[in-house]
């Protein structure tokens, strides 16, 4: 029976369900826009708003909730350093998804999760030769 589970399965397992969420949760506090097909980006929404609501509290605790799921310690201490103080006076609706057309392969909808008031400088951090590349074609 399927009582009392409400949320998508995603055709994977719960362990599968919770590293992926928290890996898409690392990237989109590092690069705070992503793109992903448009049930993982609505699934992902709730998950990251309590992240960011645990971040406001910010002490001890709240932290070391932080890094259990996010298993990364820079990505937690930014959450805390930068994204709460700038959700501060928000209750809520930190992300916005935006549907963003069909996967040419599978034809999958495809939607860009982001941030509310992004800092649009940090789209494409830490990506090595591929920003790179960008950036000099964009030259």
């Amino acid at each position: 029976m399927n009582h009392r589970n409400s949320k998508r399965k995603l055709n994977k397992s719960f362990a599968h369900r919770r590293a992926m969420f928290a890996n898409m949760a690392n990237a989109l506090i590092k690069h705070e826009q992503i793109k992903t097909t448009l049930p993982k980006a609505k699934e992902l929404r709730p998950v990251f708003e309590k992240l960011i609501t645990i971040a406001k509290v910010g002490d001890l605790h709240k932290r070391r909730q932080l890094i259990s799921f996010l298993r990364d310690e820079k990505m937690a201490d930014k959450m805390i350093a930068t994204l709460a103080p700038r959700y501060k006076d928000r209750n809520g609706g930190y992300t916005r998804v935006l549907k963003a057309g069909l996967r040419y392969g599978d034809c999958a909808p495809m939607a860009i999760i982001e941030l509310v008031d992004r800092d649009v400088k940090a789209k494409g951090q830490d990506s090595g030769v591929v920003v790179e590349a960008e950036a000099e074609e964009a030259k």
